[in-house]
């Protein structure tokens, strides 16, 4: 009996060492594979498998096609766009098909706010502080871009400038990658307000002139020439 317990002492303090040790026995011990590292069970060999067909990340989904395309729904590609030209020969767009006319989230002051600080980040180099196509790389010889304030623009939907910042435009590159789609209506509704506030007049004119379009589906998001 008393030979018993300097061997149950032994028992207890090895099975207190193990456990200060970090043993554990659960699914991190079982045999799995490394990324990318080859694999004997599968035909092509290798152990990082494809995702399955039509796999789609966790909001990522952008099943509101006007808010994360700025089109209509089931967009017509074949559909023409109608032009005239003005007295000195330049082409004026007078219709943006496809586009969405209204905004798909509601335009407050914040998301204008929102979109004052992005254009002053990505946009106000080439477009200038009023979007007059001054700004300062234009200064210094880059190409200027057109201006907000002429008709052309002032009568565009907003779905048009949505996607040119997503999409790109003549000399511009689209910002999709580095802009997330709800800045970038943040920063269509700061190009209506520079609008706004450089002809009043017309650009109330030009909106009332437009033709309505069916109101985009609202929007909660998970954050142009």
């Amino acid at each position: 009996m008393l030979r018993s317990k300097p061997i149950l002492m032994g028992t207890i303090l090895l099975s207190v060492f193990a456990a200060g040790c970090g043993v554990r026995f659960d699914m991190q011990d079982q045999p799995r594979y490394k990324a990318y590292k080859k694999s004997d069970f599968f035909k092509d060999g290798r152990a990082s498998r494809d995702l399955p067909e039509g796999t789609v990340a966790r909001g990522l989904l952008k099943d509101n096609k006007a808010f994360y395309t700025g089109k209509i729904d089931n967009p017509n590609p074949n559909v023409q766009v109608e032009t005239t030209t003005n007295a000195a020969g330049n082409t004026i767009v007078t219709s943006f098909p496809n586009a969405i006319d209204e905004f798909p989230i509601p335009v407050t002051k914040e998301l204008v706010d929102r979109g004052q600080d992005r254009f002053n980040i990505y946009c106000i180099v080439c477009h200038g502080p009023v979007g007059a196509g001054d700004g300062m790389i234009v200064r210094r010889g880059f190409g200027a871009p057109p201006t907000y304030h002429d008709n052309r623009l002032r009568n565009a939907p907003v779905g048009h400038f949505f996607d040119v910042i997503s999409n790109g435009w003549g000399k511009m590159n689209g910002y999709a990658a580095q802009i997330p789609a709800a800045d970038r209506w943040a920063i269509v509704a700061y190009i209506r307000a520079l609008q706004v506030s450089q002809d009043p007049a017309e650009t109330m004119k030009a909106n009332a002139a437009r033709p309505a379009s069916p109101a985009a589906p609202a929007t909660n998001p998970g954050g142009a020439h």
